[in-house]
């Protein structure tokens, strides 16, 4: 089988379903493929397990910075503004209240320090700044039990949307196939990219696909397939896998705990999942792992590829992981995952939050957990904190750790120019239209009922809730 198309894209989980999205709803180019080796949309990293189902705005991640927090802002408001219109049912995502929390003085004064200075309560207008009565309202089990002379501070939002992931990866697949000219090949592997003088070919197990231009959006794969092109010669991966604790009914929305702005992993927080508030699940641990899939062997040997064992390579992971902030924290994590007494060493994290949990309430969240590329600029030998795209002659690879994710739109959109400029012009793309679908939804602070909607569609919130 031999096909001829536009574009192709590699991936099918959120990043490069969102691309599919964009290009097929908002660009007039002809045809678009889109080709993923799992046999159904969003399987891996993206579906709804192996995440933190979290929707980053950068209000409550306390290790960003309020640069970081502008960009990351305008990313997930285009997500919010694309599930308030197409999900008005909450079918892939709910929403709840949201807060960071902060235990004793130091954590208070920083969080302060946070809203009132650095510029968070400015950016975020639905951002507030609550002491221990509100927070026993909105989570009551965040104070039960807890030492009354221990202050306590969080900032909170009514804009805690808690996301599946993999649900909005396959509606935006579903909605880019009601245009002509799309095509999705689920089930197909690639083999092989090759650069021709009249586009590529894209060599599958299925056949060969010919393109003028090509998108890789496979997350760790990404770098594998960018340096078996020659690209990316100066970067590496630092594979790190995500795993979660459960519990039972405890929190009512997401209470995230401060985070060290070194580290660019997850803060652990608490929270209710997406399809079963019944649940709370805490996390995420962070563990090196030498694969670049969570529990498939078959990628030891991938990670080989993108890793290559140069003397760069090498200096460059002994160089962060000396770092006398990250050592500590990987050696922790790599306990937490040993029976029973990981989950001992974990319950001080959960007992942060919720201080009443005891080790017998907490299981190891079996199956859960997915791997997040942290990038490595093996030039400089120390771990570049951001996303990273690859452009050559035609073809763009795409390695998006966290909040990927959440920016997944913004990331189509910066894409598709990107794509566009591919094809000289050839071809053009309707923003205006892109953001009416998207972000024009999204509920802003001066829209009336818009502060009231912390828990519209969950009644486990309370009232008091409202902005």
């Amino acid at each position: 089988m031999s096909e001829n198309t536009d574009l192709i894209i590699v991936g099918g989980g959120i990043s490069g379903a969102s691309l599919l999205y964009t290009v097929a709803k908002f660009t007039d180019i002809d045809d678009v493929t889109l080709i993923e080796k799992e046999r159904e949309i969003a399987a891996i990293n993206s579906h709804r397990t192996n995440n933190s189902q979290t929707l980053h705005f950068g209000d409550i991640e306390t290790n960003y910075t309020l640069e970081k927090a502008e960009e990351v802002k305008e990313g997930a408001e285009l997500l919010a503004g694309y599930l308030e219109g197409t999900d008005p049912d909450r079918e892939m995502h709910s929403k709840r209240s949201k807060m960071v929390l902060g235990v004793g003085d130091e954590e208070t004064d920083k969080l302060a320090e946070r809203y009132h200075e650095n510029g968070f309560g400015d950016l975020f207008p639905k951002l507030r700044e609550i002491g221990r009565d509100e927070i026993a309202e909105l989570e009551p089990k965040v104070v039960e039990g807890r030492d009354p002379g221990t202050e306590l501070k969080a900032l909170q939002t009514p804009d805690g949307y808690v996301v599946d992931y993999g649900a909005v990866a396959k509606s935006f697949v579903d909605a880019a196939r009601e245009e002509e000219g799309v095509g999705v090949h689920l089930g197909t592997a690639v083999e092989n990219v090759d650069e021709g003088r009249d586009g590529f070919t894209v060599e599958t197990d299925d056949g060969d696909f010919e393109a003028d231009a090509v998108v890789v959006a496979a997350g760790s794969h990404s770098l594998q397939f960018a340096k078996e092109m020659g690209y990316g010669e100066h970067m590496s991966l630092l594979p790190v896998a995500g795993s979660f604790f459960l519990a039972d009914d405890l929190l009512n929305g997401k209470v995230y705990t401060l985070q060290m702005k070194k580290l660019p992993f997850a803060a652990v927080h608490g929270d209710a999942d997406v399809h079963d508030d019944g649940v709370t699940r805490f996390g995420p641990t962070a563990k090196l792992v030498p694969a670049l899939e969570r529990g498939r062997l078959s990628t030891v040997s991938d990670f080989a590829d993108v890793f290559g064992f140069s003397p760069a390579s090498v200096l460059s992971y002994v160089n962060i992981l000396s770092d006398r902030i990250l050592f500590p924290y990987v050696v922790r994590n790599l306990v937490y995952d040993l029976p029973e007494v990981g989950k001992r060493a974990f319950l001080p994290n959960v007992q942060k939050v919720v201080p009443t949990v005891d080790v017998d309430d907490i299981e190891r969240a079996k199956g859960y957990g997915g791997v997040r590329p942290q990038i490595v600029d093996t030039k400089n030998k120390e771990l570049d904190m951001g996303e990273a795209k690859i452009t050559g002659d035609g073809i763009l690879f795409n390695i998006t750790p966290s909040p990927g994710a959440s920016t997944a739109l913004k990331n189509a959109m910066t894409d598709v120019q990107t794509v566009l400029d591919f094809f000289e012009e050839d071809y053009a793309f309707d923003e205006d239209a892109f953001r009416e679908a998207t972000i024009e939804n999204f509920p802003r602070a001066d829209d009336e009922g818009a502060d009231a909607e912390a828990g519209e569609g969950d009644s486990r919130v309370p009232a008091e809730a409202d902005d």
